[in-house]
């Protein structure tokens, strides 16, 4: 793997531990139960964000900067 690749694998993976963790200060806000269910099945928590994009859109859209690293890691 190219220095490159690697370099964007690697912040692609942080900016997506970021959105989740983001994610889940959101879930714990809005709902008790929502703050559970995203901790224990984490792409629940993004299933969250898509129902309440006005509170979680910003999340969102880190999560979805995160996969276009990761893919134009490879």
């Amino acid at each position: 793997m190219e220095a490159t690749s690697a370099t964007l694998m690697t912040f692609g993976l942080a900016t997506l531990l970021v959105s989740w963790i983001l994610m889940l200060i959101t879930a714990w806000k809005d709902d008790y139960a929502w703050g559970i269910f995203a901790v224990l099945l984490p792409p629940l928590a993004y299933a969250y964000g898509l129902f309440r994009l006005e509170k979680a859109g910003q999340s969102l859209l880190v999560a979805f900067v995160g996969l276009l690293m990761i893919w134009a890691a490879f």
